[in-house]
């Protein structure tokens, strides 16, 4: 069972669904409104903690009824939580989810607490993380807490794990030299190489210079396509995506990097396979609708 720690955030979702998206000034009626628990970094927890994962979350909230809310749903998963922080007089982040009929988005998000992790705080739990197999974290928090997570976890041999997202303006050097394995989709991998990646041939030269940073190993989010990998000391490749009819997309990348890191082995050797994995996973979520309520068990990943 892998070892787990997440550093990152977790918002109290409210999904709202429409026929179609509504352009700038329109107004639209909705079809359902529902809210549910949220954010990069707890959906990836839990998509971890429900595949097999022994997953610690570090992370703040505020002392509100959302952040009360965000608790109980961890503890309903297993998740320690002792690297959580209760914030007087800041709200717990939010966000607000439109879902079209065609399972596309739109979300507005409030960082709110997310935001308030300092390096001190990460400093005083760094025992979660040192004693962890990996570590994952996402730009939905403060770039700084992550870079003291990552120092903590390179120094500790810990494998870490950046998901880019949301795509950022510019990725600073200190932190790329502290990521093992990159996971970004197609945009993002533009943003942070600043070439055009419209094929085979140039996800192969993005991977380069992605190596050339410093970092050992990328996996490419390719959304109906699967996923493309290239490991510096295992093999590159690319993993078809299961054919499903999406009705929500919204949590499937959290679901496929939280799936995959648990059934991730430290030595990378079974790469392919725990992307096949993260990619079922995935397939089952975007046929259901919110983003914590649609992340599968391993019980039913393994049916097919």
């Amino acid at each position: 069972m892998n070892k787990i720690t997440v550093l990152g955030s977790m918002n109290l979702d409210t999904t709202i669904r429409t026929e179609r998206l509504p352009k700038p000034g329109e107004t639209v009626h909705s079809k359902e409104m529902f809210t549910g628990g949220g954010g990069k970094g707890a959906n990836q927890a839990i998509a971890a903690a429900r595949n097999g994962g022994e997953v610690r979350f570090i992370g703040a909230v505020g002392k509100d009824t959302a952040g009360k809310t965000i608790l109980e749903l961890l503890e309903q998963d297993d998740i320690n939580a002792q690297g959580i922080k209760e914030l007087a007089h800041t709200r717990t982040g939010s966000a607000y989810v439109m879902v079209d009929d065609k399972g596309e988005n739109s979300i507005i998000i409030h960082g709110g607490a997310n935001l308030k992790i300092s390096e001190s705080h990460v400093s005083e739990v760094s025992q979660l993380i040192t004693t962890s197999d990996f570590l994952i974290a996402q730009f939905e928090t403060n770039l700084s807490s992550i870079e003291k997570a990552f120092e903590i976890a390179k120094q500790a041999n810990v494998t870490t794990i950046l998901n880019p997202a949301p795509a950022p303006k510019e990725i600073s050097a200190k932190l790329i030299q502290l990521t093992d394995i990159l996971v970004p989709n197609e945009t993002e991998l533009e943003m942070i190489t600043g070439r055009k990646v419209t094929n085979q041939k140039e996800l192969d030269n993005a991977a380069q210079v992605i190596h050339q940073m410093g970092v050992k190993g990328l996996i490419v989010t390719l959304g109906s396509k699967g996923a493309f990998y290239s490991f510096a000391s295992v093999a590159s490749g690319f993993v078809l995506a299961f054919k499903v009819d999406a009705k929500d997309t919204t949590a499937a990348g959290d679901t496929f990097i939280g799936a995959l890191t648990a059934k991730l082995s430290v030595d990378m050797r079974n790469i392919e396979e725990a992307i096949h994995y993260g990619n079922k996973a995935s397939s089952l979520t975007v046929q259901r609708y919110g983003a914590q309520p649609s992340i599968p068990y391993e019980s039913e990943c393994l049916k097919s």
